[in-house]
């Protein structure tokens, strides 16, 4: 487990200068439009970005409402270096892990996490902290990718032999029963071909 978070940490870092531009970051950049519009249709104040990366999509939110009280969390330092210099001081961003969220009870109305959750070893204690800083009523949204059941089995094959702390792509199915252990009104949307999103609610 400290392996994948520890390959995890090394490709981001190594990453980061291009991420915004390169082929490394263009699935995550394709579903910035989507966490986007789920976002716009939540009332909210305090956000958590769960894998926050170069905080691109902090920096969407800040640009439609710069009143909007933002955190943002990732193990890579030099994702966070270019999401500081992009961010100033209008965004909080932390040095942490998903699994042990630095945070009170209840502090987020929303938490939101993109093209990350591949990358966690312990998905469900992450949703169990995800759900802890959680207001009651908060709503957690998920972007991620997606295949189809011959795509998913070829794809985790090699995930278990990544050196970039890719961990597993999950089903319609696996994501459902990996989020009604937390949360209600689960929602699960297919994105194109290769990418899903997932909504919860406290």
């Amino acid at each position: 487990m400290a392996d994948v978070k520890e390959n995890s940490k090394a490709a981001f870092n190594q990453q980061a200068a291009t991420y915004d531009n390169d082929i490394k970051g263009q699935h995550a950049r394709s579903l910035y439009p989507v966490i986007l519009k789920k976002l716009s249709e939540i009332p909210y104040h305090t956000a958590l970005d769960l894998g926050c990366g170069t905080g691109e999509i902090m920096k969407f939110i800040l640009q439609q409402d710069k009143d909007k009280s933002l955190y943002g969390i990732d193990l890579s330092e030099k994702m966070l270096e270019v999401a500081r210099e992009k961010l100033k001081n209008h965004a909080n961003l932390i040095l942490g892990d998903s699994e042990q969220l630095p945070f009170s009870d209840s502090f987020f109305d929303v938490v939101y996490c993109n093209d990350s959750f591949h990358h966690y070893p312990a998905p469900d204690k992450v949703l169990s902290e995800v759900y802890r800083v959680l207001k009651p009523g908060g709503t957690f949204v998920m972007c991620d990718c997606w295949q189809p059941a011959i795509g998913r089995v070829i794809m985790n094959f090699y995930m278990k032999h990544s050196k970039e702390g890719d961990v597993k792509i999950y089903s319609e199915h696996e994501i459902r029963e990996l989020f009604s252990g937390h949360f209600s009104k689960i929602i699960w949307k297919r994105i194109g071909n290769t990418s899903c999103m997932a909504c919860g609610i406290k």
